[in-house]
């Protein structure tokens, strides 16, 4: 594939510790970002039935309204003892409008008295180009579900997820830290060998 010059790229969330966490990797490849307060942004209903469908979802809508290279992701967590779930689910796992919390207090509910506690994490990212073309990517960390929330950084499921690599929870992690071993960090860096 040939090298692809991005000079203008808007991150299709507008989940602020999500873009915080991208524009940090992509800033470490050499990729501008635009601002939060210089995108247009697009209110897009996730109802596919998979990570990569979402993700394609959010990137279209945001190209269209910007005029230009959207950057969309779509990310959650899978538990094994609970066949995947939460999954496409996850940032609605209590509910419409749950919270972090709500989330993640439902998920110790479900995994009370199980032993399998093995989980893992994926990001599906879609890059919608100008010219019509897409690029894919799709990336996982494997961990475990402790029984209550530990640290104070991150987001989402973070202080729940034990990962074996960093010996800790990524809510326990700096942002670098769980760059080098997260879901998130490994598409970006896979999307990156493909621009390239």
């Amino acid at each position: 594939m040939a090298n692809i010059q991005l000079d203008k790229l808007v991150i299709a969330s507008g989940n602020k510790k999500k873009r915080a966490e991208i524009e940090a990797i992509l800033s470490h490849l050499g990729i501008d970002v635009v601002p939060a307060n210089e995108t247009a942004f697009v209110d897009v209903v996730e109802d596919a039935d998979s990570f990569a469908g979402n993700a394609k979802k959010k990137a279209d809508a945001f190209k269209a309204a910007n005029g230009c290279a959207a950057l969309a992701d779509d990310s959650g967590l899978c538990v094994t003892a609970l066949h995947d779930a939460p999954g496409v689910y996850s940032a609605r796992f209590a509910g419409e409008h749950a919270s972090d919390s709500d989330n993640n207090t439902k998920l110790l509910h479900d995994l009370h008295g199980i032993q399998d506690r093995t989980a893992y994490f994926i990001c599906a990212l879609h890059l919608s180009l100008p010219d019509g073309s897409e690029i894919t990517a799709e990336g996982r960390v494997e961990g475990l579900i402790i029984e209550a929330q530990t640290g104070d950084t991150g987001f989402g499921y973070d202080p729940l997820f034990f990962c074996p690599k960093l010996n800790k929870t990524f809510a326990q992690s700096s942002l670098q830290e769980k760059a080098s071993v997260s879901h998130r960090g490994r598409a970006l860096r896979l999307l990156q060998k493909k621009l390239a």
